[in-house]
C-alpha cells in the first residue's frame, strides 16, 4: 500500500522529545498522518509508541517539538480539548465504566456532543429529551455495527476481555473522531476476536472515513491494516514507509522483526 489516494495531511508530529527526569521516551521524531488512512506504529516494548500517542492526544506534553492537527500548530492542550478537536483514543488497557451497562458506557462517548445545560439534563424534559433520543439512536446504530446488541444492557465488568475491547472501541465511536487512536487493539485476544476487531476497523476506516493511528505487536494485523507504518526504537524513528518497504528493512529486522515480541 502507499500513500496514493491520500492527499490531505491530518495531522504531523515535529520534532517531538519528551523526557521524564532524566529518562528520555522520545527523541526528535517527526511523522505524518494523512486524512483517510491507517498509519501503524510498532516497535520493541519501551520504544516510545504509547507515549508519542499520549502526546498527541494531550496527555504528555513534550519539552520540544510540536504537534498540528487540522492546520492548527499547538504545544500543549488538554486531553479534554483534543476530543473536541476531534481525536479520540483507545487504551492499552481497558478503560472503562465497568458497573455501567454496555449501552451507557458507549453514551457516555456523547457526552461532548450534549448542547443542553445541567439542568435540562437533569430534568429530562423538553429539548433535553429530544437532544439525548437523537444521542441514545447514533449509539444504538454503533452498537449493531459492532454487532453487540445482545450485551446491550449488561454491565461491562461482567464481559469477556474481548467484548470489553469492543465496547471500548464503541465509546470512541461515539465521539464521532476525526483521528482515532488505537493503543493495542488487538492485545490479549484470540484469533477470532482478532479477525473481529480488524474488520471493524476496517469498516470503520473505509465506511465511516475515520482516519486510523494504531499501535500494534501482531505483524500479521500490521500488513493488512495498515497503509504506512512508522517504526520506533529506543524513542527514536528508524524507518517509515509502507508495510512492504517495512518488512524488508534490514534495521527493522535487526531492531524488531527478527526477535521475539
Amino acid at each position: 500500500m502507499s500513500t496514493v489516494g491520500f492527499t490531505e495531511k491530518l495531522l504531523s508530529a515535529d520534532n517531538v522529545s519528551l523526557s521524564f527526569g532524566g529518562v528520555k521516551a522520545i527523541t526528535d521524531i517527526s511523522f505524518d498522518i494523512m486524512k483517510g488512512e491507517v498509519r501503524a506504529i510498532i516497535g520493541p516494548n519501551g520504544a516510545g509508541k504509547t507515549s508519542m500517542l499520549n502526546v498527541i492526544n494531550g496527555f504528555y506534553h513534550p519539552q520540544e517539538g510540536v504537534i498540528t492537527f487540522r492546520g492548527k500548530t499547538r504545544r500543549r492542550m488538554k486531553p479534554y480539548q483534543a476530543a473536541a478537536s476531534g481525536i479520540a483514543r483507545t487504551f492499552q488497557n481497558v478503560a472503562l465504566f465497568k458497573g455501567m451497562s454496555t449501552l451507557d458506557n458507549i453514551m457516555s462517548g456523547r457526552s461532548l456532543k450534549m448542547h443542553r445545560g445541567f439542568i435540562w439534563q437533569v430534568l429530562h424534559i423538553g429539548p433535553a429529551r429530544n437532544e439525548e433520543i437523537r444521542h441514545r439512536r447514533r449509539v444504538e446504530e454503533i452498537i449493531d455495527f459492532l454487532e453487540i446488541a445482545h450485551i446491550r444492557k449488561q454491565p461491562v465488568g461482567k464481559l469477556p476481555y474481548g467484548l470489553q475491547k469492543r465496547v471500548e472501541l464503541g465509546r470512541a465511536m461515539a465521539m464521532e473522531p476525526e483521528l482515532l487512536l488505537l493503543d493495542e487493539p488487538m492485545a490479549g485476544m484470540n484469533l477470532e476476536e482478532k479477525e473481529d476487531m480488524s474488520r471493524f476497523i476496517i469498516d470503520l476506516n473505509t465506511e465511516f472515513g475515520t482516519t486510523i493511528a494504531l499501535i500494534e505487536h501482531d505483524m500479521g494485523v500490521v500488513m493488512d491494516l495498515a497503509d504506512r507504518v512508522v517504526v520506533l526504537d529506543y524513542g527514536k524513528k528508524i524507518a517509515d514507509g509502507t508495510p512492504d518497504a517495512i518488512q524488508s528493512s534490514q534495521e527493522v529486522i535487526d531492531a524488531y522483526l527478527g526477535v521475539a515480541h
